[in-house]
């Protein structure tokens, strides 16, 4: 497959809002959703049905996002907080990951032609939940992430969408990068408590 406009576009739409991410720049969220218009297209005309679906889904937790990193998850509560995900958290989206990989391949395998049934629904499941986590700003969404690219760079090499294989290479060393600065935020918080408490 050769390369098109709407994967160029995916591309620098995809790394602009990844970076932004990192940074914690609220402009991620309508970058992304422009990002998702492109990958809609792209991925259908690959077959990869799940992932053009999983755009969709992310539309919509875009919307969410842009809220909450705007409100803090309430009208009046300030600027949503980084965070560690609780026991509780984790175990509802690894619950939600497995069942929607089991799910989304059964679906694929009988309902699609498919060539990647499992690849594409497991790519998607943690997808879902690295976007719910990093919607809440929890510092563990990127390795979900992390996980993610690790599957995408290889499945899209093999669905010949190269330069996409090759963005998703550098999401994963922005993940990389977002995770340590989430990290290094969320360490400084209790000296920054410390010093206004002085």
């Amino acid at each position: 497959m050769s390369l098109t406009w709407t994967e160029i576009l995916g591309f620098v739409t995809g790394a602009l809002c990844v970076w932004l991410v990192a940074r914690q720049h609220i402009a991620n969220w309508p970058v992304g959703l422009a990002n998702n218009v492109f990958f809609i297209v792209l991925f259908l005309r690959s077959g990869l049905y799940a992932d053009a679906g999983l755009q969709v889904v992310f539309i919509a937790l875009a919307a969410y996002g842009w809220w909450t990193w705007a409100h803090g998850g309430g009208p009046g509560s300030g600027t949503l907080a980084v965070r560690r995900t609780t026991r509780t958290e984790w175990l509802w989206l690894l619950a939600a990951g497995a069942v929607g990989t089991l799910a989304l391949a059964l679906l694929l395998g009988a309902a699609t032609d498919s060539t990647v049934p499992f690849w594409d629904a497991l790519t998607t499941a943690l997808s879902l939940t690295a976007t719910y986590g990093q919607c809440r700003k929890l510092v563990e969404s990127w390795w979900l992430w992390i996980a993610a690219d690790v599957v995408y760079i290889p499945l899209y090499a093999y669905k010949e969408l190269y330069a996409t294989s090759l963005l998703y290479a550098g999401f994963l060393t922005l993940c990389l990068i977002g995770l340590r600065n989430w990290r290094r935020e969320l360490g400084a918080r209790p000296g920054r408590l410390a010093e206004v408490a002085a």
